[in-house]
């Protein structure tokens, strides 16, 4: 337990190279079903074909996104200066600032910066480091999935080794369609929001749409977190062009939960809202952001196997055959 929690952060990056071998590994399944080739030429293709396209796009785009990034950093503080302002106008909202600026003052000089400096540094170079573990993990996890599988059956008593693999297997088939199934819920928010932003001439259309998309992948929180510097640029056009932006967000995130959602809950385990967020708030305190961002889908693989090993097996309570 205690290396569970001292280390949560690294058990994170394994989980997310699980997630990464899922994926690799059903594509590969895929590439192979349509061209009858074998496996570990699949997984190449399905690897590096992805990975050529992307760093094409990257090679063609990558001044465009870098230019926009940059300058979205330099007007998010200028957005935030002017917000600030127009609250001071009112009597409560500056209040509630000066007591910011009094406890501000309190503290000792240049600590603000540093530790912004710091968070920032961590940060960054953390999640490269977890995301380069991640791929690793994942694609040897890919190379050759049977051995893993097999090996971890050998801790299992003999004769609940079949059941064993029967739950890891429903495991796999959920992880998979929940990944499927928010794959593509990212892509068309995505394009959603750079369409959408594009057509109110929002500036940093591009790489909004992109924060847009790769947060999405966490529940509850993720679309809040992304409408933030969009909101805050569409400020700085004026306080219409932000209620704009806002109204924009908030009808595709109706539509992603009423319309898209429902589509594709049909290839996905269906989660409890309440649940979900009730993780995601357990493992965010315990993990920070990559609790927040893994913990969707180990609720789903979590509720699998409390469904098969404890409420089947333990209590009985199977569904009826037919």
């Amino acid at each position: 337990m205690l290396l569970l929690l001292r280390a949560a952060e690294a058990f994170f990056a394994i989980f997310g190279g699980l997630l990464f071998a899922i994926m690799f590994n059903s594509a590969a399944k895929w590439v192979r079903a349509m061209t009858g080739m074998p496996y570990g030429v699949s997984l190449a293709l399905s690897v590096v074909v992805p990975t050529l396209l992307l760093g094409v796009a990257i090679a063609f785009g990558a001044s465009a996104m870098a230019d926009q990034a940059s300058e979205l950093g330099k007007r998010i503080p200028e957005a935030a200066r002017q917000l600030e302002d127009s609250l001071r106008q009112w009597r409560l909202t500056h209040q509630l600032l000066e007591q910011k600026e009094r406890i501000r003052s309190l503290l000792p000089e240049g600590s603000e910066a540093a530790g912004a400096l710091g968070g920032f540094f961590s940060s960054s170079f953390g999640a490269l480091g977890n995301l380069v573990i991640a791929l690793i993990v994942g694609l040897f996890l890919a190379i050759d999935p049977p051995m893993y599988v097999n090996g971890l059956m050998h801790l299992v008593p003999v004769g609940k080794r079949d059941r064993a693999r029967e739950v890891l297997n429903a495991v796999g088939s959920s992880l998979r369609s929940w990944l499927a199934a928010k794959l593509a819920a990212m892509l068309v928010i995505g394009v959603m929001t750079t369409v959408g932003l594009w057509l109110m001439s929002i500036d940093l259309a591009l790489v909004l749409g992109i924060v847009a998309a790769l947060l999405s992948f966490i529940p509850n929180f993720g679309p809040i977190i992304a409408l933030v510097p969009a909101a805050l640029i569409g400020l700085l056009d004026g306080p219409e062009k932000m209620l704009y932006v806002v109204i924009l967000y908030m009808g595709i995130q109706a539509l992603e939960s009423y319309v898209l959602t429902p589509i594709l809950q049909q290839r996905m385990v269906d989660l409890p809202p309440a649940l979900t967020i009730v993780v995601q708030v357990l493992l965010g305190v315990v993990a920070g952001a990559m609790g927040l961002i893994f913990a969707a889908p180990l609720t789903a693989a979590g509720m699998v196997m409390i469904q098969k090993w404890y409420v089947q097996d333990v209590l009985g309570d199977r569904p009826p055959t037919g």
